[in-house]
């Protein structure tokens, strides 16, 4: 398939709160540093490069950007990045945070933010992208630990304007039910996609029955999670790609969002020759016998 006249507006929209967005976002986590995301050797990434990018991703439709205050390296951030590339913003751009987890300017991992911390982690955010709010913040969960003092201070900053949605990632559904009794949750972000959580598949339907977006992270990466794709992949992937004259990466970010209209893809790359060939993957719709074959490799967990 080609990508040179496809936009972002081919997968569809939905609507997060009040929020309308096209479903193929773009993550901001390989912008600032090239190689492996997060490694103690990361290097920065080309600036210019990764601008030309955000402006690209935007001409392409792009109008949901995920990001945190914590993708940096050395002399670069994510954040500031969109800033410079972007501002002042287009009416239509989402910009969706995270918080809960930090790193010091070392690049050293802190310990999760407790609930009074999320207000400087929010703050933060601000600050580094030049805005009085944020559209979507969503709640960095590790463990399975009870999420109702984080996200009820989020809430309370929901409340005073910071904030206009929320949502929650790495979670299970046991942390959706406590969030939403305490305000509403507009998306859940899980990893996800062929083969990688086959056991979320529940999950993600109830996503969709209560109207909240699922947004799959590393659904290209998989299991290389920062690293990015391993570069082996699976014969029936490779065999829908020769199918439609599509690359594995596309597949894999068509099948995640034929799970469901409320699925949401945010794939990320510095690499404007990725960028385009991901926008257009809103494109290719996997025929019945496809979705058969790729069903089958993920329920095995490949």
């Amino acid at each position: 398939m080609t990508s040179q006249t496809m936009t972002a507006a081919a997968a569809g929209t939905w609507t997060l709160g009040d929020l309308e967005i096209n479903r193929i976002g773009f993550g901001a986590m390989r912008l600032a540093q090239s190689g492996e995301a997060f490694a103690d050797d990361a290097v920065p990434g080309d600036r210019g490069r990764a601008i030309r990018v955000l402006r690209r991703a935007v001409e392409l439709g792009v109008n949901h950007i995920d990001t945190a205050a914590f993708y940096f390296s050395p002399l670069r951030s994510a954040n500031e990045l969109i800033s410079r590339a972007l501002a002042p913003y287009p009416e239509d751009l989402v910009i969706a945070t995270k918080v809960g987890p930090g790193r010091d300017p070392s690049g050293a991992w802190i310990p999760h933010a407790t609930a009074r911390q999320l207000r400087g982690q929010v703050e933060e955010n601000l600050r580094q992208l030049g805005r009085d709010h944020l559209d979507v913040v969503n709640l960095r969960v590790v463990g399975s630990d009870s999420i109702a003092e984080r996200f009820g201070a989020l809430a309370e900053l929901r409340e005073a304007g910071l904030i206009r949605h929320l949502g929650i990632s790495n979670v299970t559904p046991e942390h959706l039910d406590e969030a939403r009794a305490i305000a509403p949750v507009v998306c859940v972000q899980n990893m996800y996609g062929i083969g990688v959580r086959p056991e979320h598949d529940a999950f993600l339907r109830t996503c969709g029955d209560l109207g909240v977006a699922f947004v799959p992270f590393y659904s290209i990466a998989g299991d290389g999670r920062q690293a990015g794709a391993s570069g082996a992949e699976h014969e029936e992937v490779l065999a829908v790609s020769r199918a439609h004259g599509a690359s594995p990466a596309q597949v894999r970010l068509a099948w995640t969002l034929q799970r469901g209209p409320h699925v949401l893809a945010i794939p990320g790359t510095g690499d404007p020759d990725h960028l385009e060939a991901n926008a257009a993957a809103g494109a290719l719709r996997l025929t019945a016998d496809d979705l058969a074959a790729l069903d089958s490799l993920h329920r095995r967990g490949a």
